[in-house]
This record gives C-alpha cells, sequence and structure tokens, in this order.
C-alpha cells in the first residue's frame, strides 16, 4: 500500500523522538529521515523504524502531559509579563 505525506511525517515524528531519547545519533536520523523521504511504500517506512522500541501507552501520556506542563509554564510567564507592564 502507497504511503501518504501523512504517514511519513508520522515516522519522522517518531524518528526524533527516538533520537531525543539517545537510540539514534544524528547522523543515524538524517540517514533515516532521507529514506523516509524516498519511500513509497508503508513496508518501505516500517522498515526504517523496525529495530526501535514501540512507544508504550505510558511514554505518550508522559510526552503529553510534558505539554501541558509547558503549555501552562509559558501562559504564566506571559501574564506575568503582562502584568508587569501594566
Amino acid at each position: 500500500m502507497r504511503a501518504s505525506d501523512e504517514d511519513r511525517q508520522r515516522i519522522v515524528a517518531a524518528l526524533e523522538r527516538h533520537t531525543g531519547a539517545g537510540r539514534l545519533t544524528l547522523d543515524e536520523f538524517a540517514h533515516r529521515v532521507d529514506v523516509v523521504s524516498a519511500a513509497r511504500t508503508l513496508d518501505e517506512l516500517a522498515a526504517v523504524v523496525s529495530d526501535l522500541p514501540v512507544e508504550t501507552r505510558e511514554e505518550k501520556q508522559r510526552r503529553e502531559l510534558l505539554l501541558v506542563f509547558a503549555i501552562a509554564l509559558v501562559t504564566l510567564v506571559l501574564l506575568g509579563v503582562g502584568l508587569a507592564l501594566r
């Protein structure tokens, strides 16, 4: 089955997470992104991440929680700056 742009973006996002976790070097990341860009089928995309662990539900929840905290922190900083300027 042919891969869509969304499929490619999903794989690149997974590669970014694995690179951030230290499972891939920047050179490996760059090489795999090149392969993803050239991939035409879902099987070709699956091969790019086949040697990497599958993200668990707990890891996804942890990442989402960190995102919520980051958004809350940015909001508080902006509110503080706004109040300081008044």
